[in-house]
């Protein structure tokens, strides 16, 4: 009875060993995984910029075009301005972030979102001189539309209070009566100089958490830790089984 004891604490520590490791070699391929991400992150965000046209053959490819800085020529529809709520990146202040529809000289529609506004500049009448109009340029970084997470509220379309940047409802509540080809993504403009100052550019938050190694440290840890109690039971089971 007493080695059967003895088995059954074996088969269990073999167990929770096995998933532990298992545990410390998934993060560690995590780990592997994030830092590629971070690193394909800065070079996009650092290079060249590409065409839209290459964003949208890179999207229609099965290929990932986000974080690619894109440089396109056209109008803002700024009668046609969206709102997503947020936080200014540089001091978090609540705020909205400005969401235009773009027509590029070429004619294709993308949506550009310019940047952040504080609550008391969300009515575009206080900020008339940020409305560019005519042709301009845009510099920006490729994101890919939100999922609404657990936690966050529904869009409200009538009231153009948005809390989650859902492409395909931006677009029908813009051009309600239209059925339009949009790119699959929004294209985030960086920090330029604007007339006014405002809406503010170059929101993207690039900085992604990367803690993958301290919890493979952990996991493997306990691990470690594991055997070591196992030792010790062991150990005090075959003294307590000598005469």
């Amino acid at each position: 009875m007493r080695s059967k004891g003895l088995i059954d604490f074996t088969v269990l520590a073999l167990a929770m060993l096995a998933v532990l490791i298992g545990l410390g070699v998934w993060q560690v391929k995590r780990l592997h995984w994030k830092e590629g991400l971070i690193a394909a992150i800065d070079a996009r965000t650092k290079g060249n910029p590409i065409s839209l046209d290459r964003a949208i053959a890179l999207a229609k490819e099965g290929r990932d075009p986000t974080y690619y800085r894109v440089h396109v020529e056209g109008r803002f529809d700024n009668s046609k301005e969206r709102y997503l709520f947020s936080q200014s990146i540089s001091d978090g202040t609540p705020g909205w972030h400005v969401i235009t529809p773009f027509t590029t000289t070429q004619g294709e529609l993308v949506l550009v979102d310019r940047g952040f506004v504080p609550d008391n500049l969300k009515d575009l009448s206080t900020r008339a001189s940020g409305q560019i109009e005519g042709v301009t340029t845009v510099t920006g970084i490729v994101r890919a539309p939100d999922t609404q997470r657990l936690f966050t509220p529904n869009n409200e379309s009538a009231a153009n209070r948005w809390f989650w940047r859902d492409l395909n409802g931006l677009v029908s509540s813009m051009f309600p009566t239209a059925t339009l080809d949009v790119p699959p993504f929004f294209i985030e403009a960086e920090k330029s100089d604007v007339p006014g100052g405002w809406p503010e550019g170059g929101q993207t938050r690039l900085e992604l958490p990367n803690n993958h190694l301290q919890y493979a440290i952990t996991w493997f840890a306990l691990a470690a830790a594991l055997i070591v109690i196992y030792g010790f039971y062991v150990r005090s089971f075959y003294r307590r089984e000598q005469p």
